[in-house]
């Protein structure tokens, strides 16, 4: 190797690790005690934020929060893109090195592309209120959500039903896991519909964590795993379905200090809330 290709390969290898430093605490799960100012700011004004703003201005926030973090992942993945185009052209690294980079790339601006999208849906006017005595005995529809999709649709209900959970929570979460998206592959290896890990598809007789039944089966008793473990807690089984269920323990049964799950267990618990009529019928006026 001549010497201006050890240089650039140096220069590259600083740069990598430099942007791993910074970046990999807050969008891997590490503790907010390791972030960067900026970022640590921004988690810091989301988590203060919950009791000061009113619910949609939450759910909002912690849209902007989510893409904020998203964006910071694309950047970093262009530049390092760039870097490795320069050393496959000099033959300092293999064409899957590339192409691994080039398949992440594109999952983190997929990633962004959906929180921007969900913060445009979030700024449109609100639909007006129809009163419906059903919803308001009985809470949300079973009718008022859909993937579009009716065979996962019915899986959705078939499974919610057979182990107790609710179908639009079920639905919430995969909206926020896959998109929806039954071939999603994550950076961190999670797989399908409810992006499942090989551990936890594994644990739950999940073989193709791609099949739309076996996907939908797996998340569905591993959440409901989860609520029973935290009492019925919602926040800190999502917590759990996030992070895993060691680190809410960890944690003394709280939300991790992680950026990406507290925007993620915000984000499906202000959808699901707002998804969720009351339960009780006030008496009406005579």
């Amino acid at each position: 190797m001549d010497l201006s290709k050890r240089h650039k390969f140096a220069r590259f290898s600083n740069f990598s690790r430099t942007l791993a430093l910074i970046v990999s605490p807050f969008l891997f799960g590490f503790a907010a005690s390791a972030q960067t100012p900026a970022i640590s700011e921004v988690s810091k004004t989301a988590s203060n934020s919950v009791a000061k703003t009113a619910p949609a201005d939450d759910y909002k926030k912690g849209l902007s929060d989510l893409a904020a973090l998203y964006e910071i992942e694309v950047q970093r993945l262009e530049k390092e893109n760039t870097q490795l185009k320069d050393l496959y052209k000099d033959g300092l690294v293999a064409r899957m090195v590339v192409e691994a980079n080039e398949k992440s790339l594109s999952d983190a601006r997929a990633k962004l592309e959906k929180a921007r999208t969900d913060i445009a849906e979030a700024n449109k006017p609100a639909a007006p209120i129809v009163a419906d005595r059903s919803a308001v005995l009985f809470g949300a529809s079973d009718t008022s959500w859909s993937t579009r999709n009716s065979k996962v649709d019915g899986l959705i209900r078939l499974y919610g039903n057979k182990y107790g959970v609710d179908s639009y929570l079920i639905y919430c979460l995969m909206s926020q896991e896959s998109g929806f998206s039954s071939g999603a592959t994550s950076n961190k290896g999670a797989q399908g519909l409810m992006q499942l890990m090989p551990g936890t598809a594994a644990r739950y007789g999940v073989t193709n964590p791609y099949d739309v039944a076996q996907s939908i089966m797996g998340g569905t008793r591993y959440l409901k795993d989860l609520l029973t473990m935290f009492n019925g807690r919602i926040d800190l089984a999502l917590a759990g379905y996030n992070a895993g269920e060691g680190a809410v323990i960890k944690y003394n049964y709280s939300i991790p200090p992680y950026s990406e799950t507290r925007n993620y267990v915000r984000l499906i618990s202000m959808r699901y809330s707002k998804g969720k009529a009351p339960k009780t019928l006030t008496k009406p006026a005579i």
